[in-house]
């Protein structure tokens, strides 16, 4: 079998390279067996059972790591969903943060209208009150009913 020229050459045994293939599929797919998931070199060996020095050695293995890591980001697909639900809650926490803003200037606003409304009221009523003491005239002059 050959390989390309400008292939890494690995130095491990193929039981080894398989052992950290399977360990990279296991931390990119987020089902970790030894480690806590994150996408480090170090969970690396230590999800394939490697020492480090054995991991340095494959640098095939390392070179396919760094390519997905470049092409994905460090993110584990349950940080990326934890991530997402983040910003999702935060444009919510925006919209909802500018819907108390619009109510809040509302109640002001009315607050102000039932202010000016009571002190007209008032105002109304201490003229009412002033007019009291006038006499009130009957339009027509009161007398028995007349009857047909």
């Amino acid at each position: 079998m050959s390989r390309p020229i400008d292939a890494p050459e690995d130095t491990v045994s193929p039981k080894t390279a398989a052992a950290l293939r399977a360990a990279m599929t296991r931390l990119f797919e987020g089902r970790p067996q030894r480690t806590d998931g994150r996408l480090t070199k170090e969970n690396l060996y230590k999800e394939a059972q490697v020492s480090r020095a054995t991991m340095n050695r494959a640098r095939a293995v390392l070179a396919e790591w760094d390519a997905h890591i470049a092409a994905h980001g460090k993110a584990t697909p349950g940080e990326a969903k934890r991530d997402a639900a983040i910003a999702d809650l935060k444009k919510r926490l925006t919209a909802k943060t500018q819907e108390c803003t619009l109510l809040e200037k509302k109640l002001k606003a009315a607050q102000t209208a039932i202010a000016a409304l009571f002190h007209d009221n008032e105002a109304l009523r201490q003229q009412l009150a002033k007019d009291v003491s006038t006499t009130v005239t009957s339009l027509r002059p009161r007398g028995p009913r007349q009857t047909r």
